[in-house]
């Protein structure tokens, strides 16, 4: 998933020689790709909590509200937390709550409560959007502003990578041979959440210790003027652009193992679906790179009509196809995903001048989109089996061909014209 940034104000790093920041993105890459592996890890949750607690598709997908909820919930506070207490400290904080979070595995385990599972889920999700409220302006501010774009690249990628990656580790922890007990099923979670949580304070001490250069925040001009982002027209149909784009993406990445385990997939055991999985985020991955290069010769807009249309041919395939051609057909979704959020963020902020630090924060809290969509598309598979749940995701990409071929167009705004409306507009690298 995209690696978003919560919409702080601007910042600056403190002069110091280049060779003093190499450290420094060091150490961010390492969340970035952090923050990916633990997001991935979810769609292997799901499947194995559905099983051990014997769960319909609702209830286990609690998991993604839990932790997509908590961006939600955490995205606006986190940003004065940074601000009163520093970007370091701040790191440290969420590195430690994360830690906290992933902790709460070993006693959820032990008891076998979903609900503190549940619990865990949204407190690591919290230490990860305090987390992303002060890396991503590090990584802006970590050497030259023209190349600000390629960093976030960097990181993006790696944060792709783990998302990758973290299926197949994770399947190979956490699903246990059929016929295991309750007590074996709970138990395979502690080891890789153990593991994490001591990467997530082993971490949080080298930031303690690590120089980090001081960022020093600008006021942005004008923001405490008449007015609010609320008030364009775009910007709301944006910010349910990325309300979709994250929920179809998520949703899919989550259903994706126990979709495949149906006999009319091939009855795939959750280890050999995880594998699809990753291939799923892989794509993801590859489509990431590739767009970093067709986005500077093609239109966001343009851009976004295409992959969104690709995407919903690919889920109309899947509701409607048998077999490896559905199966091949979702996880091909993966790939068209990849450029969808670098598409809408720059769309939705086109145009809102002054108002674009407080835009970019309105997109980054529909990120709960991650919590939403999943539990709908759960609901309808109960209810009608999980081709047909689909059809959520198929509708998620339908409203993004009409925010790509519409609902992008800046609309005049409803009240009185206000002073630098017509400024640059900036947008994270997701």
């Amino acid at each position: 998933m995209a690696v978003a940034s919560a919409g702080t104000a601007p910042v600056t790093v403190q002069s110091e020689g280049s060779g003093s920041y190499v450290l420094p993105m060091v150490l961010m890459v390492s969340l970035y790709f952090s923050i990916g592996f633990i997001t991935a890890l979810n769609d292997i949750l799901i499947p194995h909590f559905k099983l051990l607690f014997s769960l319909n598709n609702v209830h286990a997908l609690l998991v993604q509200f839990c932790f997509f909820g908590a961006y939600f919930v955490m995205s606006l506070p986190s940003g004065k937390i940074v601000s009163r207490i520093g970007y370091k400290t701040g790191i440290i904080v969420a590195l430690s709550t994360m830690g906290v979070g992933l902790l709460l595995f070993v006693p959820a385990s032990i008891v076998i409560y979903y609900p503190i599972f549940l619990l865990a889920l949204f407190v690591v999700g919290s230490g990860l959007a305090l987390l992303q409220v002060a890396i991503n302006p590090y990584v802006g501010a970590l050497g030259k502003p023209e190349t600000a774009a390629a960093r976030l690249n960097i990181c993006g990628g790696l944060n792709s990578l783990a998302t990758t990656i973290a299926p197949k580790v994770g399947a190979v922890f956490i699903f246990v041979a059929a016929g295991a007990t309750m007590s074996e099923l709970a138990r395979s979670v502690r080891v890789p959440y153990i593991i994490l949580a001591a990467f997530a304070f082993l971490v949080a001490i080298i930031t303690r210790f690590v120089h980090l250069p001081d960022l020093i925040e600008q006021p942005v001009e004008g923001s405490t003027g008449q007015g609010s982002a609320w008030r364009f027209v775009h910007l709301r149909l944006g910010a349910a652009a990325i309300f979709t784009y994250v929920g179809a993406e998520v949703a899919i990445g989550s259903i994706l193992i126990n979709f495949l385990g149906q006999p009319s997939m091939g009855s795939l055991s959750h280890a050999a679906a995880a594998v699809y999985v990753s291939l799923y985020w892989g794509g993801a991955m590859i489509g990431r790179f590739i767009g970093s290069f067709a986005l500077l010769y093609i239109r966001a807009q343009r851009a976004l009509a295409a992959v969104a249309t690709s995407a919903l041919i690919l889920v109309a395939t899947t509701i409607f196809g048998h077999g490896h051609l559905a199966m091949w057909a979702i996880v091909s979704c993966g790939l068209f995903n990849s450029v969808m959020w670098p598409c809408i963020f720059p769309l939705s902020l086109k145009g809102l001048g002054r108002f674009t630090s407080q835009g970019s924060g309105i997109l980054v809290m529909m990120v709960v989109g991650g919590a939403i969509i999943p539990e709908v598309q759960g609901f309808l598979a109960d209810k009608f089996g999980y081709q047909h749940s689909f059809i959520i995701v198929l509708l998620c990409y339908g409203y993004l061909i009409y925010f790509a071929l519409s609902g992008h167009k800046i609309r005049q705004p409803r009240y009185s014209s206000l002073p630098d409306e017509s400024a640059g507009s900036f947008a994270p690298v997701g």
